[in-house]
Parts: C-alpha cells; sequence; structure tokens
C-alpha cells in the first residue's frame, strides 16, 4: 500500500521536477541569446527584461534542483569517514536525512510565511517584468514539501534495504 502511494509520488514529482527543470533552462537560454543578438546585431534593441528573466529563471531551477538531488541522492554528505570507518555508514546517513528533513520543514515554514507576506504586499512586483513577487517566492515551500516527501522515501527505501539483509 505505502509502496504504491510512494510510486505514484514518485512519478508525479519526477514529471514536474523534469518540466520545470527543462522550461526554466530553455527559457533562460532562449531569452539571453535573444538579448546577445539583438545587442550584437543591432545598434539600439535590447530586451531590457532579460536578465530579470534569467536570474528568476535560475532561482527556480535551484531550488527544484535541490529535490532531484535528494531523488539522485546526490546532495553533499559525509562521505570520506564512512569509507575509513564503515560502521558509521548508516548512523551518518541517518543523521544526514534528520538534517534534510529539517531543513526541507524551515523551507516549508518559512516559504510559507515568505510568500504570505508577499501576497499580501501589492507593490512586491518584479522591477521589469511587474510580475507579483509571492509567485516566487512559492516555490519555497512547494520545494520544501517535495524535498520533505522525496526524503522520507529515501529513509524508508533505506530502513527496507537495512533490514531485508
Amino acid at each position: 500500500m505505502l509502496r504504491r502511494v510512494f510510486e505514484k509520488i514518485d512519478r508525479s514529482f519526477t514529471l514536474i521536477e523534469d518540466w520545470t527543470l527543462l522550461l526554466s533552462v530553455c527559457i533562460a537560454l532562449i531569452v539571453a541569446m535573444a538579448n546577445v543578438l539583438l545587442r550584437k546585431l543591432t545598434a539600439d534593441v535590447n530586451l531590457y527584461w532579460s536578465d530579470e528573466v534569467v536570474r528568476k529563471t535560475i532561482y527556480v531551477s535551484t531550488y527544484i534542483g535541490c529535490v532531484v538531488a535528494v531523488r539522485n541522492r546526490s546532495l553533499i554528505c559525509i562521505d570520506a569517514l564512512p569509507q575509513m570507518v564503515p560502521g558509521l555508514k548508516k548512523p551518518l546517513a541517518f543523521f544526514s536525512n534528520m538534517v534534510v528533513l529539517g531543513f526541507s520543514a524551515s523551507m516549508v515554514y518559512l516559504g510559507g510565511r515568505m510568500t504570505a507576506l508577499m501576497y499580501q504586499d501589492t507593490y512586491a512586483r518584479t522591477a521589469s517584468l511587474q510580475i507579483p513577487e509571492w509567485i516566487f517566492y512559492a516555490v519555497l515551500p512547494l520545494m520544501g514539501v517535495m524535498m520533505f516527501l522525496r526524503t522520507l522515501m529515501v529513509v524508508i527505501d533505506d530502513w527496507k534495504e537495512g533490514s531485508r539483509k
């Protein structure tokens, strides 16, 4: 039962993560290239908003990339010590996962509060395109929830793998 729920969450999150990263990188690349080409090929045409778009897409891809790093088990971790003392591998992995759970919970709480504050401030808009800032702040709690669930899935997978041995 739990395995099927985790498989559905995994498939849904993977779809969201992959498409978000693909679209954000493509948008940043196209906008940056268009601005460079317009600056080089014309004397007076410039996309004044291109830097803002690139900054915001990097922001989104960084936070969604954190969730992908948990999925791929490629977050920064303590790996030299367990190689020297193999008995520390499981406790350090557990500690690392607990730190990630704490971080993701704080992102949900603090990111949610910051999103609510930006939502209430009608003047909080991006400089060039006048997009409400709360939209970008909403990435924080979203990433926190996704990261929390992904980490729980990793912890449970590690626990089940350890109990099979």
